[in-house]
């Protein structure tokens, strides 16, 4: 991992989670852990392009997101209702303004929906954090420590009955987590793997990104499309192109409504996703 943005938030990273071992130990957490019931399932559309929609409060390139009159449960209804296959939150708390309470708040409002941890997550204790507080998946950032902590967050989350989202920055981090997710045979509704154009050592946005990569190389794994997508058109292009969904987050939270724009692109993708 290079210096920058992501270094930076993997050592906050770490002292969150130090911190959060001397409020809990590990094996308390995963007793805790292990007397929840399992959690929701992604239920993958039959249209073959599905959509996470992000809560997030703040975002360290475009600042605060979030309105006056931000109801974190009202705007996971709207994404529900939309046609959102699961909702991502973010926790991390510095420069995103998130909380491991507002992940608890929505999950416990979202009914079947299920909800990802969206965090710069570091360490296998961190993953059964996000369960105990109702997430049905993680968010887990190829570049951001080896590939073995790597491969232990992403059995902690198999374990758990949890999916795991394997974000990367280009195509040589994508064929590490496909050998990733192929060498703990992880199964093809628990895996998805991510493309983030936003490369978040520079914050810098790379739309084109989306094009150089042949997402029919995924092995058999779901790929999903991060940052830089504002409207339908783009998602029907990204659809056409043969990705099987998308992570929005700023685009939805700057929505005047959130609910359409998210329902628009869904319903473009489905449509230029037929064959």
């Amino acid at each position: 991992m290079s210096g920058g943005f992501l270094e930076r938030m993997a050592e906050s990273s770490r002292r969150r989670s130090a911190a959060a071992k001397e409020r809990m130990t590990e094996d308390e957490l995963r007793r805790r852990v292990e007397r929840l019931p399992p959690p929701p399932s992604i239920d993958f559309s039959p249209h073959g392009f599905d959509l996470i929609a992000e809560i997030k409060p703040r975002s360290p390139s475009e600042g605060r997101l979030a309105g006056a009159d931000f109801s974190p449960a009202a705007l996971a209804r709207q994404y529900a209702e939309a046609g959102a296959a699961a909702l991502s939150v973010l926790t991390e708390p510095s420069r995103f303004g998130g909380s491991l309470e507002l992940l608890a708040s929505i999950a416990g409002t979202a009914g079947h929906t299920p909800v990802m941890r969206k965090d710069f997550l570091v360490d296998p204790y961190q993953v059964l954090e996000a369960r105990l507080h109702g997430a049905s998946g993680v968010l887990l950032i190829v570049g951001m420590t080896d590939d073995a902590n790597t491969e232990a967050m992403l059995g902690t989350a198999q374990a758990c009955g949890m999916f795991s989202l394997l974000e990367a920055f280009g195509k040589a981090e994508l064929e590490r987590a496909r050998e990733m997710a192929g060498r703990l045979d992880a199964p093809r509704d628990k895996a998805l793997l991510g493309l983030n154009c936003r490369d978040l050592r520079t914050l810098k946005v790379d739309p084109a990104r989306f094009g150089r990569v042949d997402p029919q190389d995924a092995g058999g794994y779901r790929m999903i499309a991060e940052s830089g997508i504002e409207d339908a058109r783009q998602a029907g292009e990204l659809a056409a192109h043969g990705w099987d969904g998308l992570l929005i987050g700023t685009a939805l939270m700057r929505a005047a409504d959130p609910r359409a724009l998210a329902a628009g692109m869904l319903a473009e993708g489905r449509r230029r996703r037929q064959p």
